[in-house]
């Protein structure tokens, strides 16, 4: 049964990949992402708005103040509306990273192309994928405040098909913020991630057939 239901997912997404779990996104199972964020991570979340507006100005001064122009809200710090919570679905998301890391050899700006993601519960919480794209992101959303929602997961890199834990590797390890930004339109802001930009964006439109089968797009 679960080869036919990975064949499925193959045949009806090509452009999804295969992401094997592990046993626990997280080490224990909590609601409270407190109680499971790395050290590293609180800072980075708590730091959030200096690195963004910082990463905008570095893409300016590069020569990319139209682009983020034609952004809009997507790339506005402040621009998070706040209630409902991302819903779960499937989602049009397009990933773009602001501010290259010092000799990391990056550009200053760069928009991917879009790919599929999904939003799905998980006992009570969310677990969300990116598929397809040499970096997906794989993990879990928490309750946040009274705008935004935390994700914690994992960066799952190249050809690989199996995520790691949250809290093995520092490097892999990803934290953000989920936050609405207007109808059926969500964003997820990563501050200091740990390859290439000082910041990723992460833009989730809703796909419009949110009730879409699972098996047609990822196996877990």
């Amino acid at each position: 049964m679960r080869s036919a239901l990975i064949l499925a997912a193959l045949l009806t997404c090509s452009s999804c990949s295969v992401i094997e779990q592990p046993s626990g996104l997280i080490p224990r199972w909590t609601t409270a992402w407190k109680d499971v964020a790395t050290r590293d991570d609180r800072q980075r979340l708590a730091d959030w708005r200096t690195t963004f507006v910082a990463a905008i100005d570095a893409a300016k001064k590069a020569g990319h103040s139209a682009e983020i122009a034609r952004e809009g809200v997507l790339l506005d710090p402040d621009a998070a509306l706040g209630p409902p919570g991302i819903p779960n679905g499937m989602y049009r998301c397009r990933v773009i990273k602001i501010g290259a890391k010092p000799d990391s050899g990056s550009l200053a700006y760069v928009d991917n192309p879009p790919f599929l993601c999904r939003v799905k519960a998980n006992r009570d919480l969310q677990r969300f994928n990116k598929f397809g794209g040499r970096q997906r992101y794989v993990g879990l959303i928490f309750p946040g405040d009274a705008v935004r929602q935390v994700f914690l997961g994992t960066l799952v890199l190249g050809d690989e098909t199996r995520a790691l834990q949250y809290g093995q590797d520092e490097l892999r390890d990803v934290a953000g913020y989920v936050e609405r930004i207007g109808p059926s339109r969500w964003r997820l802001v990563m501050p200091k991630p740990h390859f290439e930009s000082q910041l990723d964006v992460v833009e989730l439109v809703s796909d419009g057939d949110s009730g879409g089968s699972e098996e047609g797009h990822a196996a877990e």
